[in-house]
């Protein structure tokens, strides 16, 4: 049986805060594979914002690699970083980071204008952005209103659509249901996995909330990939 490629590998990384009292992150070994969908739990101050800005690219490790799709991102330009990052990762934020005058349409096919090879998985853009709100259950009613007008619930919807728009290989959450009830965050996962096994695309969410576990491929404990230590002299 032919195993799937990494999707996501680390590889003896390692970053260090700089200041006065300096973080250290070091991370031997890590990889996730194509259409899996991985839940990384961590309390706060584990490392796990400087481990997602290691695999996102906006900081780069002092040593050791990082590869998305094949493509070791700290080798990158800061400028080639951030293309990278917006064609291949989709990304959903713990505060949903929409853009609150613009449209929900606006909003979700944001990311196909600075990626044009995501762009081109997409023939029809606008047609595209109307299904993923279906299948996120939000009504295509909803493409022309701001996003600032609708719920939490909807916001979260519509994050999770943008992230999606283009089948980037790799997404990204950060503590995206934090703020849902249990009922709603087993709905969301649903339906965020089943659009992921349509694509097979992977998924890493970053959470503290361990009942989540049993919706996930696989659990990965920062303490079990990363040693984090401050103080350092």
């Amino acid at each position: 049986m032919i195993k799937p490629a990494p999707v996501l590998e680390l590889d003896d990384v390692h970053y260090r805060w700089p200041g006065r009292a300096p973080f250290e992150l070091r991370a031997p070994y890590l990889t996730l594979v194509k259409g899996e969908t991985v839940l990384l739990l961590g309390e706060s101050g584990s490392g796990k914002s400087t481990l997602l800005s290691l695999i996102c690219g906006t900081i780069v490790a002092q040593s050791g690699a990082v590869s998305v799709a094949g493509t070791d991102i700290s080798s990158l330009s800061a400028g080639k970083r951030d293309r990278f990052r917006a064609e291949q990762i989709g990304l959903i934020f713990q505060q949903f980071n929409l853009l609150p005058y613009a449209s929900v349409q606006d909003n979700i096919l944001l990311p196909l204008r600075f990626a044009p090879d995501r762009a081109s998985r997409v023939p029809l853009s606008v047609d595209d952005a109307e299904r993923l709100c279906r299948d996120l259950g939000l009504p295509t009613d909803v493409m022309g209103a701001r996003a600032g007008t609708l719920s939490v619930g909807q916001q979260q919807r519509v994050a999770a659509a943008r992230a999606l728009i283009g089948m980037p290989p790799l997404i990204v959450a950060d503590e995206p249901t934090s703020s849902l009830d249990a009922s709603t965050q087993v709905a969301f996962l649903d339906v965020l996995f089943e659009q992921s096994r349509s694509h097979s695309t992977t998924v890493l969410m970053v959470s503290h909330d361990a009942r989540l576990a049993d919706q996930f491929d696989r659990v990965i404990h920062m303490t079990d990939i990363a040693q984090t230590m401050r103080g350092i002299t």
